[in-house]
């Protein structure tokens, strides 16, 4: 491997190209863009951190139903707006046999991808009632999920939740939700970027205060099952994934395919509406859609105006998928846990040289190993690091851009072969040498 750090002028200059003025704080896509254009000038090999993708097969189950669908020709043909009657149902199956919730198979509704499933959710849920026309964000977040607000003209609130965990989160929320502008409340748990979960304590007081200000919450389960300090892959048996919807009257699930089951390339995900949002009704909602009721709302205006439906041949997929881990043949959890130990890996070799990582605790408990993971380096904000990191092949993204208070960046492991994993542990180590006081 190429010796760090790299020649400072010549990464600058590649920097200075993209129209970026500090890599700390670009995006997600043009930090990504910057790495691609130092990888190919130095003819060297980042341990790349920086983007969200699978680093897994795709679910064998789903590729040979997939498959076999297209052969079958649905291709051709338009898929229902609403899903096919098989994702549906195993979907339903899949809710009580991993979350313990019951939901009638109407309730589940294919989108393509999470990222649209948000999207149709936030043009919806803002359209519900004339008063209500905010969406507050319990951060820190996916950054694209505000883009979408921008773009939709949402207006947004935002609070890093570091600093209110447990008990805490009752009053921080009721601040924003006493208004009576807040149409719904989104965040990710487990959470992109910090990795940290909500406990029952912490849902319940979320739903609760939901209910008494009818809101609804937007719950994006994009890593479900991915907590590793708990299996919850046994279908039907305790433990079960922690959600919102044991307590909450009106909530959107987002079930993703990408992170699971490494389906992230065909775009596949799954709503699953409340029953009482899902026939929830009003006059106000026909000012913008020809349905009056939530659930056709949504279907029919929302996700019609979006796309006409979900790519066809993959909700076959993922309902073989689904199937798979509901008849107990296929342990969507042990599949995943090689994420969880390149984290453990790179965040003992981070801390071993001078690292902190950022969000290292729920409440008291420590984080578990997995997906994503945060961290900085003592003495400089987390846009300095990851501006320094750059000289030393690595890459992530700043904390700053995902609505966190806290100095640092966020690491996904997912793209990290174990053959980098050294290759890591010794430029974490250089740097340490390089930058100690």
């Amino acid at each position: 491997m190429n010796k760090v750090p790299l020649n400072r002028e010549a990464v600058d200059k590649i920097i200075a190209d993209n129209k970026i003025k500090s890599v700390g704080k670009a995006s997600i896509r043009e930090v990504k863009k910057i790495i691609d254009d130092v990888e190919k000038a130095f003819d060297f090999r980042f341990v790349r951190m920086e983007m969200g993708i699978p680093g897994l097969p795709t679910v064998k189950q789903g590729v040979d139903a997939q498959i076999q669908a297209l052969k079958d020709g649905v291709s051709a043909i338009y898929p229902d707006i609403y899903g096919t009657a098989e994702l549906k149902h195993e979907t339903k199956r899949f809710v009580k046999n991993f979350l313990d919730v019951d939901v009638p198979e109407d309730s589940c509704v294919p989108v393509t991808g999470s990222m649209q499933g948000s999207f149709a959710s936030f043009m919806t849920v803002t359209k519900m009632d004339a008063k209500k026309n905010k969406l507050l964000f319990i951060d820190p977040g996916f950054p694209v999920q505000k883009q979408q607000c921008k773009i939709l003209g949402i207006a947004t609130e935002t609070f890093d939740v570091y600093q209110y965990r447990g008990e805490k989160l009752r009053a921080k929320l009721e601040s924003y939700l006493q208004t009576g502008e807040i149409a719904g409340i989104v965040y990710s748990s487990p959470n992109n970027p910090a990795w940290f979960c909500f406990n029952d304590e912490e849902l319940k007081i979320i739903a609760d205060l939901a209910n008494q200000y009818d809101v609804v919450i937007m719950e994006d389960l994009a890593y479900f099952g991915m907590d590793f300090r708990k299996d919850i892959s046994q279908p039907g048996v305790a433990p079960f994934q922690p959600t919102v919807a044991k307590w909450a009257k009106k909530y959107i699930l987002m079930i993703s395919g990408s992170k699971a089951f490494s389906y992230a390339g065909e775009r596949i995900a799954v709503i699953v509406i409340s029953p009482e949002l899902y026939a929830w009704h009003t006059d106000y909602m026909k000012t913008y859609f020809a349905q009056d009721t939530f659930g056709r709302a949504i279907v029919f205006g929302s996700i019609y105006a979006l796309s006409s439906g979900t790519s066809h041949s993959v909700q076959y997929g993922l309902a073989a998928v689904m199937k798979a881990c509901n008849d107990g043949t296929y342990n969507l959890v042990e599949a995943l846990r090689d994420y969880e130990k390149k984290a453990k890996f790179m965040k003992d070799a981070l801390v071993e040289n001078g690292f902190e990582i950022v969000y290292d605790k729920d409440q008291d408990v420590p984080i578990a190993d997995g997906f994503y993971f945060t961290f900085n380096y003592p003495g400089m904000t987390g846009e300095q690091t990851l501006n320094e990191l750059v000289y030393y092949g690595i890459s992530a993204i700043c904390l700053d851009i995902t609505g966190s208070d806290q100095q640092g960046l966020r690491a996904c492991v997912s793209l990290v072969p174990h053959e980098m994993l050294p290759v890591f542990a010794e430029r974490v180590k250089q740097f340490n040498i390089d930058h100690k006081k």
